[in-house]
């Protein structure tokens, strides 16, 4: 069966109009399982693999394992197709962009939120008190704007399996699928889990002074000695300074503790 056109589709969501909405149900072809796993699968909920770790929420797809994960599981799903569901008004969206890479996404209304459009995963069925002389859903009577006439994906799926009993034409090849440059992992992993996940980075500790490189090995007293950050145990301040010469602890302390001496007048001229 050929792919129909945008025009097509709404012709015949026209002729579904005049001879009734609601008729055989009976499904051709199943739904592909990261379609099911889109559907079935929760998001934003606590992950039960990081139960005490920040930011555990799940708010990523496996496509190729059909599971939601959060950002602590995307390391050892790296090599998989990753699809980065959002939140939108309550409802599980996801940017159109990676969503067209699936599946034909015409004739669904798109959204816009962060300068990016999106589309929402599951149906919102709404009450139509009246038809108006807008376009409205194909399957949750909502109003939309033209010439859209799904306000969602499951909207579509469910139209097609209706009535084209197919939904294979609509399917497209993706054999591989990205997060976007804006999703971030945390970086408060375990030395074990970093060191199991991600084996050939390399983690350099930008305080750790063995780190820092020198340009010539001039003389002691030339070279500069990087910032040193010296607290006082009776006071508890912090005192941050630069020395062009080499200044023991000793020193650094007995001038911090050393009393301020007596105010002397200034003779008079």
């Amino acid at each position: 069966m050929e792919l129909l056109s945008q025009g097509d589709e709404k012709e015949l969501f026209k002729a579904v109009e005049e001879n009734g909405r609601h008729g055989n149900s009976a499904h051709g072809i199943q739904k592909p399982a990261w379609l099911d796993a889109l559907y079935t699968q929760k998001f934003f909920v606590g992950c039960s693999y990081h139960e005490t770790a920040k930011k555990n929420e799940k708010n990523v797809c496996c496509l190729d394992c059909c599971v939601s994960i959060c950002p602590h599981c995307v390391p050892s799903h790296r090599f998989h197709r990753l699809l980065q569901v959002r939140r939108y008004v309550y409802h599980d969206v996801v940017r159109l962009e990676d969503l067209e890479k699936l599946i034909d996404c015409s004739n669904v209304q798109a959204y816009t939120i962060n300068s990016a459009k999106v589309v929402f995963i599951k149906k919102r069925p709404q009450n139509r008190q009246f038809k108006g002389s807008g376009n409205y859903c194909t399957s949750c009577d909502r109003s939309l704007q033209e010439p859209f006439f799904h306000c969602s994906l499951g909207c579509k799926v469910d139209f097609v399996l209706k009535h084209y009993k197919d939904l294979s034409p609509y399917l497209r090849r993706c054999n591989s699928l990205t997060l976007s440059p804006d999703f971030l992992i945390p970086q408060d992993m375990g030395d074990d889990e970093m060191t199991n996940e991600t084996p050939h980075s390399t983690i350099v500790d930008s305080e750790d002074p063995m780190s820092w490189s020198s340009g010539s090995s001039g003389s002691e007293n030339m070279s500069m000695v990087c910032t040193e950050i010296v607290r006082k145990k009776r006071s508890g301040l912090y005192v941050c300074g630069r020395s062009v010469s080499k200044v023991s602890d000793e020193d650094m302390a007995t001038s911090m503790s050393r009393r301020k001496g007596i105010p002397h007048r200034s003779p008079l001229c």
